[in-house]
């Protein structure tokens, strides 16, 4: 391979990073829970956009033990918001990722392995233990609030 061609491939990676990164800012996500009561929606590049609390959850009666169920859904929607952010990004910038030694991508044409092994080798970028593994740097989550079914928990937090 020539060096015209690697400027090739390397703007042609370019152009599809700068597209994925347009999409992840036009994209919003939502998390809910409480079935449906807070909801949180969360643009593509991880910033809290809106949250909606239903009134219905606010028992005047009781308002220490409102205000704690009103935290505790409101942490779990916006768990849940992050966790479908991530999986949005993951989908938009895992295969560039790849491209760069990572799984799920072709290698660059001509530099197969350039920035390390295949998947599953430790010392890989994308192995076992490396950024982006559950619970490495950034994972975020924690349970949901209880009796929220159907509703996906993020992971729990050490």
């Amino acid at each position: 391979m020539d060096l015209q061609q690697l400027l090739a491939a390397a703007q042609q990676m370019q152009d599809h990073l700068m597209s994925a990164q347009q999409e992840l800012a036009d994209a919003e996500v939502e998390g809910t829970s409480g079935g449906g009561l807070v909801k949180a929606r969360v643009n593509g590049q991880g910033e809290l956009v809106d949250l909606t609390i239903s009134p219905t959850v606010i028992d005047p009666a009781d308002p220490v033990d409102t205000a704690q169920t009103v935290a505790d859904l409101v942490l779990a929607a916006v768990r849940n918001a992050y966790d479908a952010v991530g999986d949005l990004q993951q989908e938009k910038m895992g295969p560039l990722a790849a491209g760069l030694g990572q799984p799920g991508m072709p290698e660059i044409p001509g530099l197969p392995g350039l920035f390390g092994g295949g998947p599953g080798e430790p010392d890989a970028p994308g192995g076992p233990g490396g950024p982006g593994a559950p619970g490495g740097p950034g994972a975020l989550g924690g349970p949901g609030a209880p009796g929220d079914p159907g509703e996906r928990p993020g992971p729990s937090a050490p």
